[in-house]
């Protein structure tokens, strides 16, 4: 099977369920993680700290499907380099939708019992491991003790594989319920027989002999809802739009050509573009909308954070690097201090010296990772759009881009007129749940 085939059949890492294993050094989690996939992925080692950076293996367990196992190094890393590793490990927790705790001895000590504690307030479900029970099993006490805070404990001896069927059928009990799989780009926004409209520019950032995962995506989720789709670039939109004899109820266009694709679609057809339907399917689309308002807001000398989630070489007109600062600097009638953070592990725990961040349209991220990074931002009082709207924003078209999601244009507006009553609402709604 050639790349191409595999990109479209493969489920993509941002839909899988990202399951995250923790603990100190030493304690079994590159193993665990072998024994749960049946591979040695991760190097085993008796020297601690063997594990440095996250290893990712994307894996199908049944019955739980398509998931992402993610080997950490250890929170007890210690020296300077080990402070960096503790904090690229503290970054995956926020990305896990399930949490192995792994323990080595029979008692979870202090830091265990903070990771729980994290894991808890950000309500991401979890099974303590008690690793290593070849060594010694956890007493009846420490069991009853876990039983009464509801904390599902399971004990295994990884290099053995025993207990490994117990623990899966633990984290199946415990894992989330995955809403991604049943979320729509667009087919709550058609109906069957619909006709959609993609508008496709082929430009630098579009992989050779290959779509972008949004648009394929996009294009998936409108063959699923029993409708058609038909893919033009910018420059074919307005002549393709003359010769239908039945208008397509949606056009959904890359955001670099929104403005354009806006003035040649009627103001009967709905009109999108790719980012903004991301906004929704991967975060709070109606937070997004109130924090873009507060791009008419930026003044010169404005700090101006760019989040990117996925790491690529960056072009010669880059849309993080180059296009949006440019915009978003003409926009503000003078310079701009603009910093971009490129990675799905690094985003600034300190918000606040920014006046607004612009997140990218989160293809390959989880929707935990960027509702967490949306609640992080509303808890610090900072607005935060994305790509979509805020080039929408510049254009001048953003009120047309949201005239699919009215609750969110309404959020848009009342953030123009400066009613901030809805960042009660965008602080809640960003929670991851």
């Amino acid at each position: 099977m050639n790349e191409l085939s595999n990109s479209l059949q493969d489920t993509p890492k941002g839909l899988r369920l990202h399951i995250g294993i923790f603990g100190r050094r030493n304690s079994g989690k590159s193993t665990l993680m072998n024994a749960l996939i049946g591979q040695a992925v991760s190097i085993v080692s008796e020297h601690p700290g063997t594990t440095t950076d996250p290893v990712e293996k994307a894996f199908e367990l049944s019955p739980l499907g398509a998931v992402v196992f993610i080997d950490t190094a250890g929170l007890d890393d210690a020296g300077e380099l080990g402070a960096l590793r503790v904090e690229r490990t503290r970054a995956v927790i926020e990305r896990a939708d399930l949490a192995l705790v792994v323990v080595a001895d029979a008692h979870p000590g202090a830091l265990e019992r903070e990771l729980i504690a994290t894991l808890r307030a950000q309500r991401t479900p979890f099974v303590v491991v008690f690793n290593k029970a070849d060594l010694g099993e956890p007493g009846k006490e420490t069991l009853q003790e876990l039983a009464a805070d509801d904390i599902e404990s399971v004990a295994v001896c990884a290099t053995r594989g025993e207990g490994i069927d117990a623990l899966k059928e633990a984290m199946i009990r415990r894992a989330p319920d995955n809403g991604l799989e049943e979320a729509r780009l667009v087919g709550d926004l058609i109906r069957p027989g619909d006709l959609v409209v993609l508008v496709v520019p082929i430009d630098l950032g579009a992989p050779k002999g290959r779509l972008i995962l949004p648009q394929v995506q996009t294009l998936r989720d409108i063959l699923d809802s029993d409708a058609a789709s038909l893919m033009v670039k910018e420059r074919e939109l307005a002549a393709l739009l003359t010769r239908l004899t039945v208008p397509p109820r949606l056009v959904v266009c890359d955001s670099q050509v929104v403005l354009k694709a806006a003035a040649d679609t009627p103001p009967d057809i709905l009109l999108t573009t790719f980012s903004i339907l991301q906004a929704r399917f991967k975060g709070d689309v109606i937070a997004f909308a109130e924090g873009a308002g507060a791009i008419s807001r930026l003044a010169p000398g404005d700090r101006v954070l760019i989040a990117e989630t996925c790491t690529h070489h960056a072009l010669a007109d880059d849309i993080a690097r180059v296009k949006i600062p440019r915009w978003l600097r003409q926009f503000a009638g003078g310079d701009l201090e603009i910093e971009v953070k490129a990675g799905r592990d690094f985003f600034p725990t300190d918000l606040s010296p920014y006046a607004l961040v612009v997140q990218c349209g989160g293809c390959t991220a989880t929707r935990r990772q960027i509702l967490s990074r949306q609640y992080r931002a509303a808890r610090q009082g900072v607005p935060m759009t994305n790509y979509g709207m805020a080039i929408s924003v510049v254009q001048g078209v953003l009120d047309r881009s949201l005239q699919c999601f009215p609750a969110a244009l309404d959020a848009y507006r009342r953030a123009l007129k400066g009613n901030r009553s809805a960042t009660t609402r965008a602080h809640a709604a960003c929670e991851p749940a």
